[in-house]
């Protein structure tokens, strides 16, 4: 190597490299360039614009002692509670902060959680572009957390595509998108999970959830779950506090049929099928020789109802609805509610050692049967509040829907209920006539059990009665 030319041959030889080099690569650029713009980057590009802020304001009223907290020591509340009535008042004012997004461009229609909106005197909306509107709440529905809203722009909004929930896969690419703080979007991407998964949040079960290990944040509660086209297949809705890395989203077939009659009526109509049924317990299932001993026994069938018209009778055991098993009354109230009210249902029952499938065309329940429903559930038959009938039995009350007669042997009746009582409120729909009790009677058919507000003379107490139907 001491050797002038060899230096000089080996020297000249690295420059054509170098320089062959910086040819073939721009300046500051040492790696062949991969192209950016992937499937992601393409459907955020798209759907970004109908990703909505929501804010909303409610008031909490907290009640206090302003001379003294019993909360710091209850031996002291034991003693002094009542000669320190808690009777001051703090209000004040919280803000909600939410995602949703636009399903309906000509008509300002957004789709969000219900508990984004829960409570709220007032609901704001903005826009990517900035723009502020304050919406109006067309429907929610707390059973499945979902509201509509609907805000008037004045022009055409950007609204997203819908996808089919039904075909999704497990292990598809999933982009979640909320719009936490307004003006901005975030986007976090994750595969699907899990399908069919059941979570409980307070006092309710919400059922066949997607999961997906996409970061959600409550901030992105009512947003977009999107598949890799940009397609909305979920609406973002919970995350598992006990775990990390798992969110949940509502599949976008069911939302659109709670999202279609809370449009179109305000609420969710149940379909009707015209059935009583109740849990098969082991002795039942032993006896009656049912596959799997799942299943729920028809108790009752309405005369004249969809059920007894399609040719279900009491006595039949319902295990399946479509392709889904029923294990139980609460599962089987869960799967007929994934059904539009007007949908054909299949039932399968287990009858007389075989199995067969019904279909049966579900209805609206009839206004007309609510009343001997009422008698049938709660117990009561009950009449409008008339002067005469104030007069008569006493009552202070001026709103509210009279006992005129209970069922022997009833919960209420057990209780001590009487004519004369009246009935003020059933859970949170407040009872100032027939229609109003009707209209609650219907509503919560399916439920466990209900809260009323009774009133008798002055007095008004409220009572926990578990639903006979």
């Amino acid at each position: 190597m001491s050797d002038p030319k060899i230096r000089y041959t080996i020297l000249l030889a690295v420059t054509f490299v170098v320089l062959g080099l910086n040819s073939l690569f721009p300046k500051n650029r040492c790696f062949a360039e991969f192209p950016r713009e992937n499937a992601v980057v393409k459907a955020v590009r798209k759907v970004s614009p109908a990703v909505v802020n929501i804010s909303s304001e409610y008031e909490v009223i907290q009640r206090s002692n302003p001379f003294f907290d019993f909360s710091l020591d209850p031996f002291f509340e034991s003693f002094f509670k009542d000669f320190f009535e808690p009777n001051y008042q703090r209000r004040y004012k919280r803000n909600s902060l939410g995602s949703g997004v636009i399903i309906d461009g000509k008509r300002g229609y957004i789709l969000t959680n219900e508990h984004v909106i829960a409570r709220s005197a007032k609901i704001m909306v903005a826009l990517r572009d900035e723009r502020e509107f304050e919406a109006e709440l067309v429907g929610a529905a707390p059973d499945f957390d979902l509201a509509v809203l609907q805000i008037d722009a004045k022009a055409p909004l950007p609204a997203i595509q819908m996808g089919n929930s039904d075909e999704i896969m497990i292990g598809e690419t999933v982009i979640a998108i909320g719009n936490p703080f307004g003006f901005s979007n975030t986007v976090t991407t994750g595969v699907i999970s899990a399908l069919s998964r059941s979570i409980q949040a307070e006092d309710r079960i919400y059922r066949d959830f997607i999961q997906t290990d996409a970061s959600i944040n409550p901030g992105n509660s009512g947003g977009p779950l999107l598949n890799i086209n940009g397609e909305l297949i979920g609406i973002n809705t919970a995350i598992y506090s006990k775990a990390q890395g798992i969110g949940f989203a509502i599949p976008i077939n069911k939302a659109k049929r709670v999202m279609n009659d809370l449009i179109k009526y305000g609420e969710v109509h149940i379909p009707w099928l015209g059935l009583f049924v109740q849990d098969l317990d082991p002795k039942l299932a032993r006896y009656f020789k049912v596959p799997q001993g799942q299943g729920v026994l028809i108790s009752d069938a309405t005369e004249h109802g969809p059920a007894q018209k399609a040719g279900l009778q009491p006595g039949d055991i319902v295990t399946a609805i479509g392709k889904r098993r029923v294990s139980s009354k609460e599962t089987y109230h869960a799967i007929i509610r994934d059904f539009a009210a007007g949908d054909t249902i299949p039932l399968t029952v287990w009858r007389d050692g075989q199995s067969h499938t019904l279909q049966v065309q579900s209805r609206t329940f009839p206004e007309e049967l609510a009343e001997d429903l009422g008698y049938k559930s709660l117990g009561v038959r009950v009449q409008e509040l008339s002067a005469a009938l104030r007069l008569r039995f006493g009552i202070a009350a001026r709103e509210g829907v009279m006992i005129s007669e209970l069922r022997p042997g009833s919960y209420l009746d057990r209780i001590g209920a009487r004519p004369g009582d009246v009935i003020r409120k059933i859970n949170e729909i407040a009872v100032k006539s027939l229609h109003d009790f009707k209209k609650a009677v219907i509503k919560y058919r399916q439920k466990d059990s209900v809260v009323l507000l009774i009133q008798r003379g002055n007095q008004q107490y409220y009572v926990t009665v578990k639903l006979d139907a």
